[in-house]
């Protein structure tokens, strides 16, 4: 005779499935909310440094609090400290964007919860990222060796940081036939790219053990890209010395100036030298959506690798990256590692890709669920007329600081990046920056070109229109008035 056990209910603090759906729907009024009083905000955080932790209570709470506390507190103490990134008078840094298809979609891959380390883990994690990194191939019109049907194939990593990092490992396993894999390396091996290049290349050889010492900055033109004559020259200098030349990074797209590196030169220079090419369009690979910016990635059949990132300019809120490799069994011969508790029947089959082996960390997020949603969402067509939308008003603004004496231009436009300096010195434009960005009206950030402070304006944000762009001149050319007649 069977007896029942009876088991007494216990005491749950997680939130119910009705109670989940009254609490999403009030987060996603927030968000629709925000969006549409974005450009009461002033761009730029007024908020001084501490403020927000002094905001914050000094312990977290014991007993559980209501989630309307919660939320109310987000506009009370988080709001004031936030720089209003997806503000269309966002003209800072590079664009950062997102939008509703990519949010709704990272909601999504947030609830799904998967942890895409391997195909066995959830296998339309990866088979969607492949899908769709396919699909960019076509659609930005990479070389086809970058497809997951050829030797090659993408993947998404975090950022264009994290993807030059795997394709300076990668290349320096193939440059010692995997040997610094098992002893380090030897102090031999040499980088390249130009002056003008990401900080996190410098970044990149310091983790990978090859040294900042073994980094070499290659001078650039009067247009900022990298000179091919002058790397042609130091690759053939440091052969001499003893050294192996094994990777060199071009640019499409400079951070400082969007310079473009001339990729066909100094990829049959890579060609001829048998050095690893990794090209960086992360700010830039964008345009390419478009035939009239395709010139852009001239020359990448040379290259080893490349990345884009939809995060700056697709509309795909962070951290999305695309990376791809020519010749993957590189790249996961370098990287990949198999742990016992790892093993499974899918991966032991070999027909299966698992993305762990193409990045640094194990875990991975669902990513290309909202690249998928934004492509679908936009189609082909919507995200060219957005692209080409940036290109025509930054050429516009471009023709304006052109025709007003008071100002210049300090490096080519080829696409959506103008930098400007108000004539009158560094001290001029400092003091035009701080004031432009105090006012809350729009936010600009700075660099230096010819060791000049320079101003820069890039317009990609996700809903800026021309009322903003014409607005954003009007205030540059106020506050240099003032500045001029001292006031």
């Amino acid at each position: 005779m069977s007896t029942s056990v009876s088991i007494p209910e216990t005491k749950t603090f997680h939130m119910t499935p009705d109670e989940f759906r009254k609490r999403g729907y009030a987060v996603v009024d927030w968000i629709a909310d925000y969006y549409a009083r974005l450009e009461t905000f002033p761009v730029l955080s007024r908020v001084e440094p501490g403020a927000i932790r002094r905001s914050l209570p000094k312990t977290a709470p014991v007993a559980g609090e209501a989630f309307e506390t919660i939320l109310a507190e987000v506009e009370k103490l988080i709001l004031p400290g936030i720089t209003h990134w997806q503000s269309p008078n966002f003209f800072a840094f590079f664009p950062g964007n997102a939008s509703a298809p990519a949010i709704l979609g990272d909601l999504l891959s947030s609830g799904l919860g998967v942890q895409g380390m391997l195909w066995a883990t959830s296998p339309a994690c990866t088979e969607l990222e492949t899908h769709v990194l396919d699909w960019l191939v076509h659609m930005l019109v990479l070389p086809q060796k970058f497809l997951s049907t050829e030797a090659g194939g993408g993947v998404i990593q975090d950022t264009a940081s994290s993807a030059s990092l795997c394709a300076l490992l990668a290349a320096r396993e193939r440059a010692t036939d995997f040997a610094t894999n098992k002893r380090g390396c030897d102090g031999k091996l040499v980088a390249y790219t130009s002056s003008q290049a990401h900080s996190s290349i410098e970044k990149d050889v310091q983790i990978a053990g090859i040294g900042r010492d073994n980094l070499r900055s290659i001078a650039v033109d009067e247009k900022f890209a990298m000179r091919p004559d002058a790397l042609a020259r130091q690759i053939d200098q440091d052969r001499r010395a003893g050294l192996i030349p094994f990777f060199v990074c071009a640019t499409v797209g400079t951070t400082s100036s969007n310079a473009i590196d001339p990729v066909p030169e100094i990829g049959a220079i890579c060609q001829r030298e048998k050095i690893w090419l990794h090209v960086d369009a992360a700010m830039s690979g964008t345009a390419a959506l478009c035939p009239e910016f395709r010139y852009i990635h001239d020359g990448l059949e040379f290259a080893d690798s490349y990345c884009f990132n939809p995060h700056k300019w697709m509309f795909t809120n962070f951290d999305c990256d695309c990376f791809y490799v020519a010749d993957r069994k590189t790249l996961i011969k370098t990287l990949s590692v198999l742990p016992e508790y790892l093993r499974n029947k899918a991966t032991e089959t070999g027909a299966v890709i698992d993305y762990r082996d193409w990045q640094i960390p194990l875990g991975r997020r669902f990513r290309s669920l909202k690249l998928w949603f934004v492509i679908r969402h936009y189609g082909i067509e919507g995200l060219q007329h957005h692209v080409r939308e940036h290109v025509r008003l930054a050429q516009e603004f471009a023709g304006w600081v052109k025709q007003d004496q008071r100002f210049e231009l300090a490096a080519p436009v080829p696409l959506n990046l103008i930098c400007l300096r108000a004539k009158g010195g560094d001290e001029l434009n400092q003091s035009l920056l701080d004031r432009l960005n105090r006012s809350g009206d729009l936010y600009l950030t700075h660099t230096r070109l010819n060791d000049r402070l320079t101003l820069r304006m890039c317009i990609a944000q996700t809903n800026t229109q021309a009322r903003h762009v014409k607005r954003a001149w009007q205030r540059i050319q106020e506050e240099t008035e003032k500045l001029q007649s001292g006031k």
